[in-house]
């Protein structure tokens, strides 16, 4: 099978089920952006991530998958995964787990550090940008509540876990300091 279809090039693509819409339509938005926040993902572990911290980016960019799946069909398909509410509970425990080794934050942070730390941050506001992509597509149609709830979750776990990597690499958080009159 070759990889191009020639099916797209007149800027349209297809949905599972085989349903055909413009290639900016809120859908194809939706888990495009999905997918970016993946490769992101990927990229991160492959900058240094601890084997604990890359074993639970895999799972979730399993995860990712599966929502990028629900995303691409437009309607109910009992043969796609289902992002099932213990993925979300999941992202909660290790979020607490990384605080209990972080120091308190007390102040805003300038996003950066290490190169896991750094991917981590960028993969972030990829993942907040995710989040409106989805809630866009949600005023068009009924999406599984489980997404928007997981996509939240993941962008605080992203910043917590860029937090644990730069102080795993020896790099602190660099606050925030607006200059006077900002603020």
């Amino acid at each position: 099978m070759k990889i191009y279809t020639k099916t797209g090039d007149k800027g349209e693509t297809g949905l599972i089920g085989g349903e055909r819409v413009a290639k900016d339509h809120a859908r194809i938005e939706a888990y495009g952006t999905v997918d970016e926040l993946n490769a992101l993902l990927g990229a991160a572990r492959r900058a240094g991530a601890s084997s604990e911290l890359d074993a639970q980016l895999e799972s979730i960019q399993n995860e990712l998958f599966v929502i990028g799946s629900q995303l691409a069909s437009p309607k109910e398909n009992d043969k796609l995964p289902v992002l099932e509410e213990s993925s979300i509970r999941q992202l909660e425990s290790w979020i607490d787990e990384a605080e209990e080794k972080l120091p308190a934050l007390k102040q805003f942070i300038l996003p950066g550090g290490g190169p896991t730390g750094s991917m981590l941050h960028l993969a972030r506001t990829v993942c907040r940008r995710t989040e409106r992509r989805v809630h866009s597509l949600s005023r068009e149609t009924k999406l599984p509540g489980e997404i928007p709830v997981f996509l939240n979750r993941l962008s605080d776990y992203l910043f917590t876990v860029a937090r644990l990597a730069n102080l795993n690499d020896g790099v602190g958080d660099v606050p925030w300091k607006p200059e006077k009159g900002l603020l």
